[in-house]
């Protein structure tokens, strides 16, 4: 992984990141780490690449929890949008929701869980003055910004 901040450090301003993740590296893994070793306390994010492979999940109410889809292919990282936020443990929370190009121009979406980088994924971490903070919600089973 590779990172630079694309401004100087002001602790009056946002801060912005260009993060490029090596091949072969867990994205989620590592995007959650540099979080926390930049303290990011609230940021959006955007993120363009490919993966390996990739499991994606569609939340179901009913049993609060992910159903899961794998997706064992080399795909495109056409669209990922998220958020870092500041989870209930103090610690970075990464939400992170993504589209992905299959070979035959199809494509699978839904909410990011984990994905192998291969050959490369590119983040744009826009850090936000003021952080964010995310709850757990025990009535819906997720974590949700809390403003």
């Amino acid at each position: 992984m590779k990172s630079k901040e694309l401004a100087e450090s002001d602790p009056w301003r946002e801060r912005n990141f260009v993060l490029v993740l090596d091949d072969g590296e867990e994205a989620f893994e590592a995007i959650t780490r540099f979080a926390e070793e930049q303290k990011v306390g609230g940021a959006s994010l955007t993120a363009i690449g490919a993966f390996r492979s990739a499991t994606l999940g569609f939340f179901e109410f009913a049993t609060k929890n992910y159903k899961e889809i794998p997706v064992e292919e080399q795909t495109e990282v056409l669209s990922a949008i998220g958020d870092i936020a500041i989870g209930d443990d103090g610690k970075a929370s990464l939400h992170m929701h993504v589209v992905l190009g299959l070979s035959d121009g199809g494509t699978r979406g839904g909410h990011f869980i984990k994905g192998t980088v291969h050959p490369t994924l590119e983040i744009i971490i826009r850090e936000s003055a003021v952080g964010f903070r995310r709850r757990k919600r025990e009535d819906l089973g997720i974590a949700l910004i809390d403003l």
